[in-house]
């Protein structure tokens, strides 16, 4: 049977005007809303989803291996110290050129697998390079070159240490004097990792053009000499020394090995995929505490991301009344959705699992809830105020 214009009309209305229909239509957006707000929370959390291939790749150009945002290397076995007392020095070279003005990552690191420490490691911290050596209790003691990455040029820095304290080179010549700080042969121990830390996402970025290791300290003329001969591409003296360990030149060019010239033990493996050496379950708050302003936007952001699951949640919970408790089982699910995302990020290298994420994101639906109580109280004060005025 065909409808009038206007039967039409009165029929729409009337479904329009339908209490039941209207509340059916307004809980099926505000589930729609609640859907958006997981997926959009679970794609912050999990992107991009996939392990990235690793980004490392043999200059085109000459000898070395340019490091994009997730790419490193690991050496194939573990270096072993020759003498563990106090006194014994060492060496390290490394041609450098940051890709970045500013930027920050871990260039190299040493890591000790039995106990998960990290003894000496190289960081870019914007302009300045940090030289840091780990301690017994767990920490680390710190030195800072200076406004050494002022410019993208290569950078020849040796870093040589002894009994009267830690000497820093740039391109053959004394750039700082440490009289007090000290690194031990043992401290360049362990595995090698370049381009990213042991446990973690601090990439950097760059090309590294040599790499060379002593288990004794140069003096200043032979910083000089080996500045020259690395610069020349005359390193083939270099590993005849008995104080060599290792000598990396990345003059291979392609493959996936560039060789240590002098133990082919230590040789570096270049993954075809990005990894983290020890992935992190679940790090307690105070192992991923550090004073600064990242951390604390990092903290705000956990929080506020999670304010509209913790409101809509408890919105539609509220509306079809599912629980007596919306408000509980609410951050329940705020709880249960953070901790999810931190157990997933372990198998993600290019993510951090921690557990401070779980407690400000259990925060932040705390806080959406309490909004959306407010809101709530607010609006059936209004309602009850209106409804009086008209009675009377």
């Amino acid at each position: 049977m065909n409808l009038s214009p206007l039967m039409a009309f009165r029929a729409a209305t009337s479904c329009m005007t339908d209490p039941s229909r209207v509340l059916d239509r307004s809980l099926r957006m505000l589930g729609g809303v609640c859907g958006l707000v997981l997926c959009g929370i679970l794609t912050a959390g999990l992107w991009p989803f996939h392990v990235p291939r690793n980004d490392v790749a043999w200059l085109p150009e000459g000898n070395g291996l340019a490091f994009g945002p997730h790419g490193s290397i690991v050496s194939a076995g573990a270096f072993e110290s020759r003498n563990t007392s106090v006194d014994a020095t060492c060496s390290i070279e490394l041609w450098v050129r940051s890709a970045m003005d500013g930027g920050s990552g871990a260039i190299l690191a040493f890591y000790q697998p039995s106990d998960f420490s990290v003894p000496l490691a190289l960081r870019q911290s914007l302009s300045d390079l940090r030289v840091e050596v780990g301690r017994q209790d767990g920490g680390h003691s710190h030195v800072y070159l200076p406004r050494v990455f002022l410019s993208q040029t290569p950078l020849f820095i040796t870093i040589t240490s002894g009994q009267q304290g830690t000497t820093a080179y740039v391109d053959g010549r004394e750039f700082e004097r440490f009289a007090t700080y000290h690194i031990r042969q043992e401290d360049l121990s362990g595995k090698l990792v370049v381009g990213n830390t042991p446990s973690g996402t601090h990439e950097w970025s760059g090309r590294l053009l040599a790499l060379a290791v002593y288990n004794q300290e140069l003096s200043p003329g032979e910083v000089f000499e080996h500045y020259e001969k690395w610069t020349m591409h005359k390193v083939s003296d270099l590993k005849e020394s008995g104080h060599t360990v290792a000598v990396y030149a990345f003059n291979e060019g392609t493959g996936s090995v560039a060789h240590n010239q002098v133990d082919p033990g230590t040789d570096l493996l270049i993954p075809s995929k990005f990894f983290v050496v020890h992935e992190k379950f679940l790090t307690w708050p105070w192992n991923e505490f550090y004073p600064g302003r990242s951390y604390v936007k990092n903290v705000a952001v956990n929080i506020g991301g999670f304010i509209p699951l913790g409101f809509f949640f408890c919105a539609y919970l509220s509306a079809v009344r599912m629980t007596s408790r919306p408000a509980l089982v609410t951050i329940i699910v705020g709880f249960v959705v953070s901790l999810t995302i931190e157990v997933l990020q372990s198998f993600l290298p290019t993510r951090d699992s921690g557990l401070t994420d779980v407690i400000t994101n259990t925060v932040g639906t705390v806080v959406g809830t309490m909004l959306y109580q407010s809101f709530a109280a607010l609006a059936l004060t209004k309602f009850v105020s209106q409804s009086r005025n008209v009675e009377s």
